[in-house]
């Protein structure tokens, strides 16, 4: 199954805001720490204050559920940055993309029976709360699938605003740890206690959690940083795992070098730390776009799961506005592909940057920022 947007069929989707908050800061911050190879990820017990194992975790307060929500009081502070508007109206309409929502707080509650938990347990309910808090009208789409969903809102936007139906759109993401999403990674064996590096070869692979949010503002009108192109591809293949001759990585991304045509561009990858995906991941990428360095963050951020791509979005726009893109932080050689960049690199003489997200059951999304 799949979805392709290309530059052929549609109006310009500019970029007029785009911020990020993570346990580094916003992006401006978090790009000056990775660029010098900064870590947030630290060992912490993967159930919080009922101890376990100690993983990597990148978190922006203790991940313990509590009453209100530990995530409202960030998500006010990312969001007074939001440019004004008449956000939740029928032409500025708001789209909300996570993996987790509350749903730590309705771990909390098996533990506690504090019915208050349930204000905000469910995805709805968080997405309700927020907006309440926020003042935002009820146009509210909300989007949930695994690691592509920040992808999935971006791309809907797009289409909002090729179609007519919308002036502007405020797409926003949050995904904070809990120990009930800390605790499933970690039965899976992929959260343990080896610190990630993202295509790296080696025995074992790992991954590390983060507390993530971002935001983006997008519109019809002609920007210096566009979304030029979107493509999605799920292989329905495996609850967890990808086709194993990588036919799922190599759809979509095929999709989107097509759109990316001649542009000189990078790549930002997935990069979670795992080998089998992370090798499929870098041997594709490097055969579609030959040449082109690619990197990736979550050595550092962790991920940040339904949040990753847009979170990773401002990023990439803050470091390419700052003239040079962050190295894969946590990585080492030998990497699967030579193209991986373990250092930081200049970006003069880029126009296009190749952004992906892959999630569970072989989902895989891609989009083209470009930079005219």
């Amino acid at each position: 199954m799949s979805f392709v947007n290309t530059p052929a069929d549609q109006l310009p989707v500019g970029i007029e805001a785009c911020e990020c908050l993570t346990p580094l800061g916003n992006a401006s911050a978090t790009t000056t720490a990775l660029l010098v190879g900064r870590r947030a990820l630290q060992f912490h017990p993967v159930l919080g204050r009922d101890g376990g194992d100690l993983v990597p975790l990148a978190l922006l307060g203790p991940m313990d559920e509590t009453l209100t929500p530990r995530w409202l009081p960030q998500l006010r502070g990312l969001a007074a940055g939001i440019p004004a508007g008449a956000w939740g109206t029928a032409r500025e309409p708001v789209i909300v993309t996570s993996s987790n929502f509350g749903v730590g707080s309705l771990y909390a509650f098996t533990r506690d029976k504090n019915v208050r938990h349930l204000e905000h347990g469910t995805p709805f309910a968080s997405v309700e709360m927020l907006r309440r808090d926020l003042g935002w009208g009820e146009h509210i789409t909300v989007f949930s699938h695994a690691c592509v969903t920040a992808h999935l809102g971006l791309a809907h936007a797009a289409r909002l605003l090729h179609a007519g139906l919308a002036d502007r759109v405020l797409v926003f993401s949050y995904d904070f740890v809990s120990p009930f999403v800390a605790g499933g990674f970690h039965s899976l064996k992929i959260l343990n206690s080896q610190m990630p590096a993202p295509y790296a070869i080696r025995e074992t692979g790992s991954i590390g959690l983060g507390d993530g949010a971002a935001y983006a503002v997008l519109s019809r009108a002609a920007a210096p940083f566009q979304l030029a192109a979107h493509t999605l591809h799920n292989e329905m293949f495996h609850f967890t795992s990808n086709q194993p001759d990588g036919a799922g990585f190599a759809a979509c991304t095929a999709a989107i070098a097509t759109a990316a045509g001649g542009r000189r561009v990078w790549v930002k990858g997935h990069g979670t730390g795992t080998l089998e995906a992370g090798r499929i991941e870098a041997e594709v990428l490097a055969r579609h776009f030959p040449g082109a360095p690619l990197t990736g963050w979550k050595g550092s951020l962790g991920h940040t799961l339904g949040s990753c791509g847009l979170v990773e979005l401002a990023i990439a726009l803050a470091a390419w506005r700052a003239g040079k893109i962050p190295g894969t932080v946590g990585g080492q050689a030998p990497s699967f592909s030579d193209t991986v960049a373990l250092e930081p690199f200049a970006s003069v003489g880029f126009d296009g940057a190749i952004l992906t997200s892959n999630a569970f059951g072989g989902a895989h999304a891609a989009l083209l920022l470009t930079h005219d």
